[in-house]
C-alpha cells in the first residue's frame, strides 16, 4: 500500500469513527463541531500536502474538501436547530455527507 492510500484508509477510519459517534451517542453539536474542525485540520496537514497525485486523486481531493466545507455549514445547522426534528434532519444529512466522504476514500483505495 502506497503512503497515499494508506492517509486514505486512515482518513477514512477516522470518519467511520465520527460517523458512528454522531449516530449511535448523538453528539451535541459543539462536540460535533470541535471533532469536525480536528477532522479538518488533520485533513489539510496529511492528504493536501500528499504528492505525486494523478488527475483522478485530485479531483477526489477537490470534492472532498467541498464536502467538508459544506460539513461544516451542516454543523452550524444543526447548532441553530431548535425542535427536535429538525435537529434529526440534520444529524440524518450529517450523517449522509460523512457516508459521501468514506466512498470517496474507498474509490480512492480500488
Amino acid at each position: 500500500m502506497s503512503l497515499n492510500q494508506e492517509k486514505y484508509q486512515e482518513f477514512a477510519t477516522l470518519l467511520e469513527q465520527l460517523c458512528s459517534d454522531v449516530t449511535k451517542t448523538q453528539l451535541d453539536a459543539p462536540t460535533l463541531r470541535q471533532c469536525l474542525f480536528e477532522l479538518q485540520q488533520w485533513f489539510v496537514q496529511q492528504i493536501v500536502s500528499l504528492t505525486d497525485l494523478d488527475s483522478r486523486q485530485q479531483s477526489y481531493q477537490t470534492e472532498m474538501s467541498k464536502q467538508l466545507r459544506l460539513l461544516e455549514i451542516d454543523v452550524m445547522f444543526l447548532q441553530g436547530a431548535r425542535q427536535s426534528a429538525t435537529a434529526q434532519a440534520r444529524i440524518k444529512t450529517i450523517e449522509e455527507r460523512l457516508n459521501t466522504l468514506i466512498r470517496y476514500c474507498q474509490a480512492l483505495l480500488e
